[in-house]
């Protein structure tokens, strides 16, 4: 079964001529089957589309050629130019670049599963051609338009412990979800690390990940985790921004307008897919016999925000609050100088904002997300 999914609604709205739509995501999460399925319907409209994939070797040669006449003879009479897995073209910004300037009214869409790699080379030769969208799992957005709300409230336990990768969102058996998230990670989830970037303990990647998988909702320190690997707390940050860059973990900072007791400098780390997570852990039991269920359900919660916001064109800048006295909000969100604070709680709560948040905040928004009212807040 294809899920629809929002981004191609903004890939048309920002595909125009004479620019580049890059579409970034890890591995598996559905780059490649939703460019394929937009192909085949803007060819029933007559549209000539080149459709290539980056791992071609005859592709590659014209590609990298940076040859004027080549790169026309190779896009010919096409208007839309596709290249699936762009990150193994070398120089493939400067190649874009030449096709953009030199092709008139060519359109092209780019994916990546590497952003670190693809963005570097991206980068300065495309400034001003090109539009970055992101392709995340499955979101509760998405599912929408297919379930029922009573639906989507029946398979929340499986979300939280299993995520929302496409496939697993197709099965409808355990065993089999938690076999494709071990085969995932083992295969696929270090791959662009470990293929475009020199790693000296590559076996420390898995246990970093898994310090992380414990410590959602709560600060990181670079240094206790450097401690507990033997390693330095310039390669354990270097690890976490190369984890992030190829969509496995992201970041979230603190929030001040400079009052003295917030806390800014640490970050929170959490995982774009909560399957992922109890993966590297390895930890598929069910919630009931759980002492970790807060933790998968802030990063669900969050998680599914963060794509929202990313489909629905909505980009608040989001941060966590929290003072030196422990007092905290989990998510914040400051969009256009509104500010809205969201505790995050499994079970509906009358809790009020802390006292300090009120103080100096009167003006701000707060409301805690719960099994009650969370959908409202995710799609």
């Amino acid at each position: 079964m294809y899920i629809p999914r929002k981004q191609t609604e903004n890939i048309l709205l920002w595909l125009q001529p004479g620019k580049v739509t890059v579409l970034y995501g890890a591995r598996r999460v559905g780059k490649t089957t939703l460019i394929a399925k937009l192909a085949n319907e803007m060819k029933t409209t007559g549209q000539d589309i080149l459709f290539i994939n980056g791992d071609d070797i005859v592709a590659r040669e014209y590609l990298e050629s940076q040859s004027i006449q080549k790169l026309k003879d190779f896009v010919g009479k096409s208007t839309l130019l596709i290249i699936d897995e762009a990150q193994y073209i070398k120089k493939i910004g400067l190649t874009l670049k030449l096709i953009v300037d030199h092709i008139p009214d060519i359109r092209i869409i780019a994916t990546g599963s590497s952003s670190f790699d693809l963005s570097k080379d991206m980068g300065e030769p495309l400034t001003g051609r090109k539009y970055t969208l992101r392709l995340y799992p499955i979101s509760q957005l998405e599912l929408s338009g297919l379930e029922k709300h009573h639906e989507s409230k029946a398979y929340l336990e499986a979300r939280l412990l299993y995520g929302s990768y496409p496939e697993i969102i197709g099965m409808h058996d355990n065993a089999g979800r938690e076999r494709y998230l071990r085969e995932l990670v083992r295969d696929y989830l270090f791959k662009d690390i470990l293929e475009l970037e020199p790693i000296r303990h590559s076996d420390k990647l898995l246990r970093l990940l898994q310090l992380m998988a414990f410590q959602i909702g709560k600060a990181v320190s670079v240094n206790e985790l450097g401690g507990h690997l033997g390693m330095s707390k310039n390669t354990v940050s270097r690890y976490l921004d190369l984890l992030e860059k190829v969509f496995v973990i992201y970041q979230r900072c603190g929030f001040s307008r400079n009052l003295r007791k917030e806390i800014t400098k640490n970050h929170r780390y959490y995982f774009y897919d909560n399957g992922i997570r109890n993966a590297v852990i390895q930890n598929f039991n069910p919630l009931n016999l759980r002492n970790d269920r807060g933790m998968l359900w802030e990063n669900y919660i969050l998680s599914e925000r963060l794509k929202r916001n990313e489909y629905l064109n909505q980009q608040p800048s989001s941060y966590f609050w929290r003072t030196w006295d422990k007092k905290e909000i989990d998510l914040v969100e400051d969009s256009g100088g509104k500010i809205s604070g969201f505790e995050i709680k499994w079970k509906e709560s009358n809790i009020k904002a802390p006292g300090d948040w009120q103080k100096h905040y009167p003006d701000a928004d707060f409301s805690i997300i719960h099994q009650n009212n969370y959908m409202e807040f995710i799609r």
